[in-house]
C-alpha cells in the first residue's frame, strides 16, 4: 500500500482544519451567511435550533481553523468571514481539477487514438 503521508505538503494540515470545519452543515451555513457580511453571534445563532453554548462551539471551531474572526464590542460579539482562507480551498480545488482534467484528457486520447503510446 502506498504511503501518501510522506508526500503531504506543509499546508495540508491547514487545509485539513478548514475541511474539517466545513464538514458540518451548521458551520457551512454560518460561512454562507457571513459571505453576505458580518453578523453578531446572537443573530447567527437565532437561525439554528440549538442552544447558544452549542452554537458557540461551532463559532470556536470556525475561528480556530481561521475561517472567521470575531470581535467583541461591549456585549456584542461580531463574526467576520476570512475570505482569504476560502481562497486557499479554492486554490487546492483548482489544482485537483487540473489533475483530473489532464487524466480524463489522456484517457480520451487513449480511447480515441489506438496508436497513442501507453505507459
Amino acid at each position: 500500500m502506498a504511503n501518501y503521508s510522506a508526500a503531504v505538503e506543509p499546508a495540508s494540515a491547514d487545509l485539513d482544519g478548514i475541511f474539517t470545519a466545513l464538514a458540518d452543515p451548521t458551520r457551512r451555513a454560518v460561512v454562507r451567511r457571513l459571505g453576505t457580511g458580518p453578523a453578531s453571534v446572537g443573530d447567527l445563532a437565532d437561525a439554528f435550533p440549538i442552544t447558544l453554548p452549542s452554537f458557540m462551539k461551532h463559532v470556536r471551531t470556525l475561528e480556530a481553523n481561521g475561517l472567521i474572526r470575531t470581535e467583541k464590542r461591549g456585549r456584542v460579539r461580531t463574526c467576520v468571514l476570512r475570505r482569504d482562507r476560502l481562497a486557499a480551498v479554492d486554490d487546492w480545488l483548482a489544482e485537483q481539477r487540473l489533475v483530473w482534467e489532464q487524466r480524463t484528457d489522456r484517457l480520451e486520447r487513449l480511447v480515441t487514438d489506438p496508436k497513442e503510446e501507453r505507459p
